[in-house]
C-alpha cells in the first residue's frame, strides 16, 4: 500500500507563494541592516510575485534578465537617485548580479546584493561599467553581521 498524502487545495505556485512567518522576520532583519549601512533605496523595482509585494509593494518589473533590468532602471530613475532597490525571487537574480560584477554571487531568500558603479546617471554607469564592472560593495542576509 503506497501512503499518499491529499492535498485538498492546490498548493500555490511560487509566484503566487505569501510569505512565511520566517520570510517576513528575515525581510525585516535586512530592512533594518540595510538601513544601518546607508543603503536606503529611492527606488524600489519589485516583481509582481506575491511575496515580493508582501515583502514591500513597488512597480511592477516581470523580467530578471540583466538587459531588461538595464532598462527597467533607465526608464523609471532619474539622475538625483542614487540607490535603487530591485526586488524579485531568485530565478535569475544571481545570474545578474554576477553578470554586473563579473564575480560568482549566490543569493538565497531574502538576500541583498549591494552593487555599485561610476557615472553620473545610470545610463553613464552602465556604458562605463557595463557588465562585470559593478562593484559588489557586499551582501547583506538575514543572519550577516552587518
Amino acid at each position: 500500500m503506497v501512503n499518499a498524502t491529499i492535498w485538498r487545495t492546490p498548493t500555490p505556485s511560487d509566484h503566487d507563494r505569501p510569505l512565511s512567518k520566517s520570510g517576513r522576520s528575515d525581510a525585516a532583519a535586512v530592512s533594518q541592516k540595510l538601513q544601518r549601512m546607508g543603503w536606503i533605496p529611492q527606488l524600489i523595482l519589485s516583481s509582481d510575485a506575491v511575496g515580493t509585494r508582501e515583502t514591500h509593494a513597488g512597480t511592477a518589473m516581470d523580467g530578471q534578465t540583466a538587459e531588461h533590468l538595464q532598462r527597467i532602471i533607465c526608464q523609471y530613475s532619474s539622475n538625483e537617485i542614487l540607490t535603487i532597490m530591485c526586488m524579485g525571487h531568485n530565478r535569475g537574480w544571481e545570474e545578474v548580479a554576477s553578470m554586473f560584477t563579473g564575480a560568482s554571487i549566490e543569493l538565497k531568500a531574502c538576500n541583498a546584493a549591494l552593487l555599485e558603479a561610476p557615472g553620473k546617471s545610470w545610463e553613464e554607469a552602465f556604458s562605463v561599467a557595463g557588465y562585470g564592472g559593478w562593484k559588489l560593495q557586499g551582501l547583506a542576509t538575514p543572519s550577516s553581521n552587518l
